[in-house]
C-alpha cells in the first residue's frame, strides 16, 4: 500500500528529497502562502515545531501560488520571508501546484487519501452551508492556502484540516500520534 514515503519532492533549492527520509515521524504537510490572511499561521506552526520537532514531529511546508497569487516570489524569497517574519525553522520545499492537471503527485495522493477537510466551524448555518456547497462543487480539491494534512508514523494520512483550523488546534492530535 502506498504511503507518503513513496514520494520524492523538490526542496527550495531544487534538490530531490525523498520523503522516505521522514519515515517513522509524525508529519504535518501544509500548502502555504506568504501574502494570505492565514499567513500568520506560520507563527503557530513554528511554535508546534519548536515544541515537538525534537520528539519525532516534522512540518513540511509547500508554498503554492494557485490561490490569487498569494505566494509570489522565488523559493529563496519565500524561505527568507518566513525566516525573517515568523522565525520559521522547519523545512520549506519548492513552490508547487496542489490542484489541477499540474498538481504535484504528493498532493494528488494526499487528496485521494482524505478528500474532505475537518473544519472548526459549525455544520449549521451559513458556514456549514458554504462548506457543503464547496465540497459539492470543488470535490476533494484543496480549497485554499494552509490546508493541513496530518500523517502518522506509518506514512498514512490520518486527518485533513481546513485552512481555518489554527495550528494550536491540531496539537492534541499531534501529541496523540507521537505517543502511540
Amino acid at each position: 500500500m502506498k504511503t507518503v514515503y513513496d514520494f520524492t519532492v523538490k526542496d527550495a533549492e531544487g534538490a530531490d528529497i525523498t520523503l522516505r527520509d521522514y519515515e517513522g515521524k509524525v508529519l504535518l504537510i501544509v500548502n502555504t502562502a506568504t501574502g494570505c490572511g492565514f499567513t500568520p499561521q506560520y507563527e503557530g506552526l513554528e511554535k508546534l515545531y519548536e515544541k515537538y520537532g525534537g520528539k519525532g514531529f516534522e512540518i513540511l511546508d509547500f508554498p503554492c501560488n494557485q490561490f490569487l497569487g498569494q505566494a509570489p516570489g522565488t523559493n529563496e524569497e519565500i524561505v527568507e520571508f518566513c525566516r525573517i517574519n515568523y522565525g520559521v525553522s522547519f523545512k520549506t520545499f519548492g513552490k508547487i501546484d496542489v490542484n489541477g492537471e499540474t498538481a504535484d503527485p504528493l498532493y494528488k495522493y494526499l487528496k485521494e487519501q482524505k478528500s474532505e477537510d475537518i473544519g472548526n466551524e459549525d455544520t449549521e448555518g451559513f458556514k456549514g452551508l458554504m462548506k457543503k456547497l464547496s465540497q459539492e462543487f470543488l470535490g476533494n480539491s484543496i480549497k485554499w492556502n494552509f490546508t493541513k494534512f496530518l500523517i502518522g508514523k506509518t506514512g498514512h494520512v490520518v486527518k485533513r484540516y481546513s485552512p481555518t483550523v489554527k495550528p494550536e488546534e491540531i496539537e492534541a492530535d499531534i501529541v496523540n500520534l507521537l505517543e502511540n
